[in-house]
């Protein structure tokens, strides 16, 4: 588990950043996937989210993660749902004790919020579409919707693919820079015949900064080019795997 240093310092939240370590998946999957959408066992994912709820103080039943979809929805939760009926979103945001909130991802940016005082937290998925279509903003603004103040809130962004790794297409680029021209400076080329890659996190950061919270800490860890440590869409894609697993990362009131 990797844990943010200013998060980490909030009283009255735990939080995790969690690798692929310390669970009981196999093969692909190894070993602590926590994505029920995976071809992995079902007992395993319950497993491996039990670990995870029991590193946060807090049990399975109550970690809940919605059904992703690159958008810019954000669910207030209060409650668990039942299982298996998660609802559609890209973040989740809530004031309950005990009622961890956590995102799944392998490559696209986990974000997780906290305003300690307000005891509100929120965990975000972050995608380049769901990031475009404004998901950062709307945590946000959730977030201030049952009581915290954006001059409170601190994010941590987590273990995501960098741009080294992040190689797009040229429609990719021109898309981002038909939106705003200032995105340019997110795409760099080695060289200037190849193709771009994009710097998500930074993009990612770059929002959270211009939402006026009161720190953002991006901790800077590729998912493609630490294998030992967490999964990645883009290397199963590379390497022609069937399938690949899903990291969690969680924020809770304790």
């Amino acid at each position: 588990m990797i844990v943010s240093d200013f998060l980490k310092e909030q009283n009255g939240i735990r939080h995790g950043f969690f690798t692929r370590e310390g669970g009981v998946s196999g093969d692909i999957y190894a070993s602590l996937n926590c994505g029920f959408g995976s071809g992995d066992k079902a007992e395993n994912v319950r497993e491996n989210r039990a670990r995870v709820a029991a590193k946060l103080g807090t049990t399975r039943a109550e970690l809940v993660t919605v059904r992703q979809v690159h958008s810019s929805r954000v669910i207030v939760a209060d409650a668990p749902w039942q299982p298996g009926a998660a609802p559609e979103a890209d973040a989740i945001v809530t004031s309950t004790p005990s009622l961890a909130v956590g995102v799944l991802t392998a490559d696209c940016t986990p974000i997780l919020f906290a305003d300690p005082e307000a005891a509100v937290v929120a965990a975000a998925h972050a995608g380049w579409k769901g990031a475009r279509a404004g998901i950062i903003d709307a945590v946000i603004e959730a977030m201030e919707g049952v009581g915290a103040r954006r001059d409170r809130i601190c994010a941590a962004i987590g273990p995501t693919i960098s741009a080294a790794a992040y190689e797009v297409g040229p429609e990719f680029e021109a898309a981002f820079l038909d939106g705003d021209a200032e995105n340019g400076k997110y795409f760099s080329r080695a060289a200037p015949h190849q193709r771009p890659h994009f710097d998500l996190p930074c993009y990612c950061r770059d929002q959270a900064q211009a939402a006026r919270i009161a720190n953002v800490e991006v901790l800077s860890l590729c998912t493609y080019q630490n294998e030992s440590l967490f999964f990645s869409y883009r290397r199963s894609v590379h390497r022609a795997k069937a399938d690949y697993g899903r990291q969690i990362s969680a924020i809770v009131i304790l």
